[in-house]
This record gives structure tokens, sequence and C-alpha cells, in this order.
């Protein structure tokens, strides 16, 4: 799956931007820009947690697709796209919530997974975000944690599938990565 047009986040401009083609295995992450990619952020999200997981009898869309304030976001390695995240404000002020990272299984070794997460965190603490939330499948919980996220309570079940809750606060991930471009 190829995508075009690049920026690398809600606030970056295109003289930001680099011209020169990105190495055959970057990763580089951008909010969707136009139906053709958010319909490509989809289908890898269908592909991965309808056809290969299961989570899902037909559909992962939700309310939260079609809402004005949810960015789908993008992870491209070289010029493919990889994977897809995507993040939401809730209702409490500054909270926000990241879900549906989804990384196409030849791109798992590329590693497409913390440049999406850290992207999101980035993004969302950019739009006045303090904290987000996400529900972690276990297998998953120390990459969460590596990445800096915290466990939030127990173990419940989401999605039919047990998840641990976590959380990381934004200012304090924004410290820990400069922003790309």
């Amino acid at each position: 799956m190829r995508a075009t047009g690049e920026f690398i986040s809600p606030s970056s401009s295109s003289a930001e931007v680099e011209d020169a083609a990105p190495a055959p295995d970057a990763v580089r992450c951008r909010v969707a820009a136009n139906p053709l990619e958010r319909e490509l952020h989809l289908r890898i999200r269908m592909e991965v947690f309808v056809r290969e997981q299961g989570l899902f009898a037909e559909t992962d869309r939700d309310a939260h697709d079609d809402e004005p304030l949810t960015l789908h976001v993008l992870g491209l390695c070289g010029a493919e796209v990889a994977g897809t995240v995507r993040l939401y404000p809730l209702g409490e002020s500054g909270l926000w919530k990241g879900d549906r990272l989804a990384v196409l299984p030849r791109f798992r070794r590329h590693g497409v997974g913390a440049p999406l997460v850290d992207f999101a965190v980035r993004v969302a603490g950019e739009l006045g975000g303090r904290e987000m939330v996400a529900q972690i499948q276990l297998a998953n919980v120390e990459f969460f944690e590596r990445l800096g996220w915290r466990r939030l309570g127990a173990v419940a079940d989401y999605c039919g599938r047990p998840h641990q809750q976590m959380v990381i606060r934004l200012s304090a991930a924004a410290d820990r990565s400069p922003a790309p471009g």
C-alpha cells in the first residue's frame, strides 16, 4: 500500500518536510491527509483486527472514526503504508485516547510500532492534551512500558480479550523525544 503527500503533524508545514526520498526501511508517521489515505488506514485495521486477530466479527470501525477531532495516523516504512494508530480527545479536559495500533505482519520486525505510538503521544500533546490512555493487549504491555507508559488498574476484558489499561503523561512524553522534521 502506498501513500503520497507528507506532513509530520497537524502543526507542521510543507516547508518543514524534507523532499528527499526516504531510506527503504525508514519509518515515518503522519496523519491521513485525504479520503484515500484514511481508507488505507481502515484497511490495515480490518486486516489486523478482523481477519488476523478476530477481535471484531465484521469491522472494527466505530463512532470515533467519524468524529471530526479523531486523527487517523499512517506509519510508513519507506514509501509503503505499514501500520496505523488512531487518537482522539475524550470528554475530560486534556485526556486523549490512543487505540487501533496495527502493524501489518510483514512489517512487524521493521520498528514501525514505537514511532506510531510516539507520534500519537506527541501530537496529542501538541494539541493540548495532558494524558493519553489506551487498552493494551497483554502481550504488548512491556513494549508500552519501555515507551514510558504505566499500568492503570487491573487487567480487564476489552473486545472479548484481556487488556491492560495504560496511561502516559503527554508533557513527559514530549520531553523525551524531539518532534520529527
